[in-house]
């Protein structure tokens, strides 16, 4: 490992720990050559994973797309930065489980379902963007889905 100070190759490791939930090892480090200590992180190198757009055109899935996408749809609402990092760490998991290229379709599916889960407001302020609402007509046949599927059913007198 290089040193970022002096550029030295030669260095000692003082201490190393998990980090990101065990997805990867940080290391501190101090180099022979002036001293200096630094922190690198260890990381599996994963397979890359590629979104396949409407258009026909790939490009690599990038995470931080989701995370900015749901910060937006839940902004001033009682939603943590942890859980939109665990929403978007779940599905991360699952599509590279499925296989090295997705839909976008399926990725916008799956943002919608756990948003669902998460919270409700946010899950219709994102919807309105991904399926570009166009009137109010659009909001209330989607709000009625959201309230049919969580209702309890009634049971028949």
């Amino acid at each position: 490992m290089r040193c970022p100070v002096c550029g030295g190759l030669e260095d000692k490791v003082i201490d190393s720990r998990t980090a990101e939930d065990g997805r990867s090892i940080r290391r501190r480090r101090a180099c022979l050559s002036c001293g200096r200590r630094f922190t690198t992180f260890e990381r599996v190198e994963e397979l890359s994973l590629l979104v396949a757009k409407r258009s026909g055109h790939k490009e690599p899935f990038d995470r931080s797309k989701i995370v900015s996408g749901v910060k937006s749809a839940v902004k001033n609402r009682p939603v943590t930065p942890d859980q939109i990092e665990a929403l978007a760490a779940d599905i991360e998991d699952v599509l590279r489980s499925e296989g090295p290229e997705v839909s976008s379709q399926k990725v916008g599916k799956m943002v919608l379902d756990h948003l669902r889960d998460l919270d409700e407001v946010g899950y219709l302020r994102f919807v309105s963007v991904y399926k570009g609402f166009a009137d109010v007509k659009d909001f209330e046949r989607e709000f009625s889905y959201l309230t049919k599927d969580t209702e309890p059913k009634k049971p028949k007198a």
